[in-house]
């Protein structure tokens, strides 16, 4: 009979097979000390926070920044396909994932990207929200991405994007994840300006504020990060 033997140390699974006493198999999970189970269930929870912000700003009328907020505004300007711009803006990020932060980190980006426009489809179908203030929504959804982005990085899971090349700096140059992230999500809303009214641009604006200054205080290179 084929037997199993599972045992975990320093991120790594270890599944041998005793069949011959000499092949083994190794699925590496992350080097940041996390279990496939833990990174599973991390995961899940952060997808779920920020794909319920994602349709409390869209509630509310507000933008978002990263990747997404390039290709909706090319979308807007262009007439390009939002899904095609979205892919396409991505791939030197995947590259850049894939050189420098390992296979593991382009594995669990991707299944996180796919998840989260799924559960971002579907929950409109199971969450009805007639009225949300802006300001409201801007504190509150800016809340639930930061703490979603974080769950994620703890993990070295992005959503794509410029999550990745915020991660990728931190790691190797030291700057804060959180602040990268912040001045290119600001800069990406601000030139929605022409697009939609100056109010919900600046409401964005402090939900991003807001989603990277949760990221930048606790995923800092000096007290945490998942490497």
């Amino acid at each position: 009979m084929t037997r199993y033997r599972l045992s975990a140390s320093a991120g790594f699974a270890r599944v041998t097979q005793l069949t011959s006493g000499k092949f083994r198999w190794a699925l590496k999970t992350g080097s940041s000390g996390h279990s496939w189970l833990e990174d599973g269930i991390a995961m899940a929870v952060g997808i779920l926070l920020i794909s319920t912000a994602l349709v409390l700003y869209k509630s509310a009328g507000l933008l978002t920044g990263g990747i997404a907020g390039i290709a909706l505004l090319g979308h807007y300007a262009t007439g390009t396909d939002l899904g095609l711009l979205f892919f396409c803006l991505n791939l030197p990020f995947y590259w850049l994932a894939a050189k420098r932060m390992g296979t593991a980190f382009v594995v669990k980006t991707f299944i996180a990207v796919v998840v989260t426009s799924w559960l971002t489809g579907l929950l409109p179908a199971l969450l009805s929200i007639a009225y949300v203030s802006q300001p409201l929504a801007a504190i509150l959804g800016g809340v639930l991405l930061g703490t979603g982005f974080l769950i994620l990085f703890r993990h070295r899971v992005s959503l794509g994007g410029f999550g990745i090349l915020a991660l990728y700096l931190q790691e190797r140059r030291g700057w804060s994840a959180g602040k990268v992230q912040m001045g290119l999500d600001c800069t990406i809303v601000a030139f929605a300006l022409w697009l939609v009214p100056a109010v919900s641009v600046a409401w964005s604006i402090a939900g991003a504020v807001i989603l990277n200054l949760i990221v930048a205080m606790n995923h800092r290179k000096d007290r945490y990060i998942a490497v």
